[in-house]
């Protein structure tokens, strides 16, 4: 005996038509003038509906088009330091790292030692931990710091939400500035 596959159908306004031969489907959806397109093949019988195929891929594509406009990417940004940093640019360095947070952004923390700096780990280990206490109000430590090779490192995470910018409302249509009314002249 012959097995002919079988599809559970639904047309082109959501009605099911039953568990229909495949043969026979696809010969429903020429005569209607869709595609016959599979939606749901891991169920027991597979799922197919009649739709415009190109129409169907165009919509799709501008829905993830849609979706990306609205969302941003988080960026990482890395900070490097030195053992020897001077008291003035770790601070800048802080601000700098706090900046990036408050922007949504994750933060790379980098020391990196020269020569035999490396054998004194404590040094950047403990100038990391500093950092982290500084900025403890705008991200949380994400990885503590790991010495790999010449460089120790540590990422933070950002606990602010990230800022979407706001639309231009004058790209849009016309703002207050174009229907402001001039002043009557003389007076």
């Amino acid at each position: 005996m012959i097995r002919v596959p079988q599809l559970r159908v639904v047309d082109e306004e959501g009605a099911q038509l039953g568990v229909i031969p495949t043969h026979q489907a696809l010969q429903m959806a020429e005569e209607r003038g869709y595609d016959l397109v599979e939606v749901a093949p891991m169920a027991a019988p597979p799922v197919a509906k009649f739709l415009d195929y190109g129409q169907f891929k165009y919509e799709q594509a501008r829905r993830e088009k849609e979706a990306r406009r609205h969302q941003r990417s988080v960026d990482f940004k890395e900070i490097r330091l030195k053992p020897k940093i001077a008291k003035g640019d770790f601070d800048t360095r802080v601000r700098r790292a706090i900046e990036f947070l408050e922007e949504g952004d994750r933060v790379k923390v980098t020391v990196q030692f020269r020569g035999r700096e490396v054998s004194h780990a404590y040094i950047g280990r403990d100038l990391l931990t500093r950092f982290g206490d500084l900025i403890k109000d705008h991200g949380l430590i994400d990885r503590q710091p790991v010495l790999e090779g010449k460089s120790m490192s540590m990422t933070v995470a950002s606990t602010h939400k990230p800022k979407v910018p706001a639309p231009n409302p004058r790209a849009e249509g016309a703002g207050p500035a174009d229907t402001a009314v001039p002043p009557p002249a003389g007076g």
